[in-house]
């Protein structure tokens, strides 16, 4: 038997302008991320300040998902992808825009500005989540939905990885403007990029009459699918207990003293180790024991973030987070493709909002949690009852998760 095209889905040519647009929105994210963190804890000298950037975001997120997810089952996706992908280029201009004149700006407003431009970038990546997982399996045949997700967390880890440094490059060696004006040119990029994708067909729709009984349809899916509700449920307590990115300013700052060029290498450490888990799972794509791999790999994600809290050495910090990487791919990957083969077509935007509830925003609530624990308990004990959380987490899912434990093949 032929080892499958590794290459299949880079072949078809809206599948790689997809994918090249999020790479670009992606990667200005990612410089984002690292420059508004770093502006803020500037400013601030405030732990929790880092924990209000996420908790912004991820508000608004929350609240628009499942009317997100409805509006992906019932309008054009690409429509759809193309205004967020706006709406994120005027936030870009106006976080560059408060650049121009910093000291008298940040003087007088402080940093209330930044936060309502990050809540204004929650709506968006709110709507923009469900409608580019549920644009994505009408790009390529079904039988290439494993290869097709592989690539896309391939292209969003590199896009990770080369993102924090970056921003943290131009912050520190050319000043904020000229890091936020990149930013501005990538998600410009990414907009023409998804503006070239042919659009698709409107999926039929499902039977249900009215909002509240289509999004109520989409979270019963969810919740009576055992095997996705515990691959979401694992997810979503191993990312707010387990990581560590918000407070890696301070960890840069007062502990392994690196400064801003050291915080975007630290930002880029775990992208580096799930590009090459990814890069490897593209060839090698998971055949057995799927589910127990599952658990095993967010069970090293916990114990990674343990041992980063203990060290002091920017090395091991930096190994301890690409490992941290490789063990977070293999659970995205994963995560992606079972929610891709078992979600009818006409349920992959609502089924995916619930999703960016559980798993995307989680991120963000994470980030405020990081910064509440790291205030109350300070940074390192934080980091490390997270870690141990994680572990606990995944314990109790495995035990109590006898579909996800004896999961053989995701597809």
């Amino acid at each position: 038997m032929s080892r499958p095209d590794p290459y299949a889905a880079l072949r078809i040519r809206d599948y790689r302008f997809f994918i090249f647009a999020r790479f670009c929105v992606t990667l200005a994210i990612q410089m984002q991320a690292v420059i508004v963190a770093w502006q803020v804890y500037e400013i601030t000298k405030d732990p929790l300040s880092l924990g209000l950037i996420g908790l912004a975001e991820a508000v608004p997120s929350i609240a628009v998902s499942l009317y997100a997810g409805h509006l992906a089952d019932i309008l054009s996706r690409k429509k759809i992808i193309i205004t967020c992908m706006g709406t994120l280029l005027l936030c870009s201009c106006l976080l560059l825009g408060f650049t121009l004149q910093p000291k008298a700006f940040f003087v007088l407003n402080g940093v209330t500005p930044i936060y309502v431009v990050i809540f204004i970038s929650g709506i968006a990546r709110g709507f923009l989540t469900p409608a580019n997982f549920s644009f994505m399996p009408q790009l390529v045949p079904r039988e290439l939905y494993p290869n097709a997700i592989t690539w896309n967390s391939t292209l969003w880890e590199t896009a990770s990885i080369a993102g924090p440094p970056i921003g943290g490059l131009l912050y520190g060696l050319f000043g904020i403007s000229v890091a936020y004006v990149t930013d501005v040119v990538l998600v410009l990029a990414g907009l023409l990029l998804a503006l070239s994708v042919a659009p698709r067909a409107v999926p039929p729709s499902t039977q249900e009459e009215g909002v509240y009984e289509k999004i109520k349809a989409g979270l019963r899916f969810v919740f009576q699918n055992k095997i996705v509700l515990s691959a979401i449920s694992l997810d979503l307590f191993a990312v707010l207990f387990g990581g560590a990115v918000a407070l890696l300013p301070i960890f840069a700052d007062e502990i392994l003293h690196v400064g801003k060029i050291g915080l975007g290498f630290l930002r880029a450490a775990p992208g580096v180790g799930a590009l090459l888990m990814a890069l490897y799972l593209v060839h090698h794509p998971i055949q057995k024991n799927t589910g127990k791999i599952l658990l095993y790999c967010v069970a090293g994600f916990g114990a990674c973030m343990i041992l980063f809290g203990l060290s002091t050495n920017i090395w091991i910090s930096m190994f301890l987070l690409m490992m941290s990487g490789v063990f977070d791919c293999v659970s995205v990957i994963i995560r992606g493709t079972l929610l891709q083969t078992l979600t009818p077509e006409n349920m992959k935007g609502r089924v995916s909002a619930v999703n960016n509830i559980f798993i995307g925003s989680s991120n963000e609530i994470g980030m405020f949690e990081s910064g509440l624990a790291a205030r109350l308990l300070g940074t390192v004990p934080s980091v490390i009852l997270g870690g141990f959380l994680t572990i606990g987490v995944v314990s109790i899912t495995g035990w109590f998760s006898k579909s996800l434990r004896t999961l053989q093949r995701v597809d």
